[in-house]
This record gives C-alpha cells, sequence and structure tokens, in this order.
C-alpha cells in the first residue's frame, strides 16, 4: 500500500513537472517568435535607410545626430539639415513611426532630452513651419515660424553664458526666398517680440558677421 501512495505521489510531482516545462517552452517560443518579428522589422526599417528621402533614412538620421559620432551633445546643424529636408508634416509623422519602430524610442521625447530649450523650440518651429502635406506654406504662418527661429537661435546659450546660435540664424536667412520675404519675417518679428530684427541682429551679431549674413538676404530677388 505505501509502495502504491509513492507511486501516486511521483506520478503528480512528475505531472506538474512535465507541466511547468511545457509552460516554460511555449513562454520560450513566445519570446523567440517576438524577437524574431522583431528583428525582422527592425531589418526591414535598416534595409530602407539606405534609400535616399526615405522616412527610414531620415529616422536614421535624426538617431545619428543625437549619438553625434559619440562625442558629447547632438549634432543640431545634422539634425536641422534633416528636419528642414523633409516635406511635410505627413512625411514627418512617417518619419516618427519610423523613428519608433527602428529604435523603440519616441523621437519628439529623445528630442526634448537631447536638445537645450532655444534648440528644441527651433526644430519644433521648423516642423510645425511645414504644410500638411506636400506643397506650400500660408506665408504668414511661414514668416511667424521663421522669426520664431531667429528668436531661439538669439536666445541660445552656452553652459549658462548668454551666446548666438550664427548656424540656426545662417540657415533661415538661406531659406527666406526673397528681400521681401525678409522685410515681412522683420514685421512678424517685431510684432511678436516688440523688437526690431535689425536691432536684434546688429546686437547678437559681430559687425563682420552681420555684414555677412545681410549678404545672403541682398544676394536674393526682391520679389
Amino acid at each position: 500500500m505505501e509502495t502504491e501512495k509513492d507511486e501516486s505521489k511521483m506520478s503528480v510531482k512528475e505531472k506538474i513537472l512535465y507541466t511547468l516545462l511545457g509552460l516554460g517552452g511555449v513562454i520560450g517560443l513566445t519570446w523567440w517568435g517576438t524577437k524574431k518579428v522583431k528583428g525582422a522589422i527592425e531589418n526591414k526599417a535598416e534595409g530602407k535607410s539606405f534609400s535616399e528621402g526615405t522616412p527610414e533614412t531620415y529616422a536614421k538620421q535624426i538617431k545619428m545626430a543625437f549619438e553625434n559620432d559619440g562625442y558629447f551633445g547632438t549634432d543640431t546643424k545634422a539634425l536641422r539639415s534633416t528636419l528642414i529636408a523633409i516635406k511635410s508634416k505627413s512625411e514627418l509623422k512617417k518619419v516618427f513611426d519610423a523613428y519608433t519602430k527602428e529604435f523603440h524610442k519616441n523621437m519628439y521625447k529623445q528630442m526634448s532630452d537631447e536638445l537645450q530649450l532655444t534648440e528644441y523650440n527651433e526644430m519644433l518651429q521648423i516642423m510645425q513651419g511645414k504644410p500638411e502635406k506636400d506643397g506650400k506654406v500660408p506665408y504668414l504662418a511661414q514668416y511667424n515660424a521663421w522669426a520664431k527661429r531667429l528668436k531661439a537661435a538669439f536666445d541660445k546659450t552656452y553652459a549658462f553664458i548668454p551666446g548666438t546660435d550664427e548656424e540656426a540664424i545662417k540657415a533661415v536667412f538661406t531659406e527666406i526666398p526673397t528681400q521681401t520675404a525678409f522685410v515681412n519675417v522683420g514685421k512678424v518679428y517685431n510684432k511678436l517680440y516688440n523688437t526690431n530684427l535689425i536691432t536684434a541682429l546688429k546686437s547678437e551679431l559681430e559687425f563682420y558677421e552681420y555684414n555677412d549674413y545681410m549678404k545672403i538676404i541682398t544676394s536674393k530677388p526682391k520679389k
């Protein structure tokens, strides 16, 4: 009788053991399958990132700007250039989705973590100044975005020391298409900040820098 009880107990133990092993196998297979699917998505996105102008390429470039070849800080010049190249808010949404798929992080959250407030405000205005779909931005919205980007450039700090982001100013001046558009940006700037744009530029830049940047504007058509 005692032997039969022991055999019965062993049988229950074995059943429990086999059940646990079975569950472990299912969990392991599920984990392996999830990892394989995730890896396939990443590989597909990585493959698309070799094609110029795709959302996956832009996502990769943004990630590389954050990493900055291992140097401290973010490559704001590369980030700015990439964001400017994105044509519309709808394309920007695709870049955001591609970034999430490939790197499993929120692109905007990482951007806010990586940048100073003034830098983030500049990048935000680059993104907000785009049309909903491919096409032209309404003039007033574009003037508003350029004015806010210039203010962000003027408010730049370096380790709490006030400074100026000359590259950000140059980027705006390069984008402004005509001398008339520049005058209109000045009007919007004055309305937003109650400050003359030319006066602000002269106070932020060295004399030679101011002349060099104004040559960018005066070399453009009047209208």
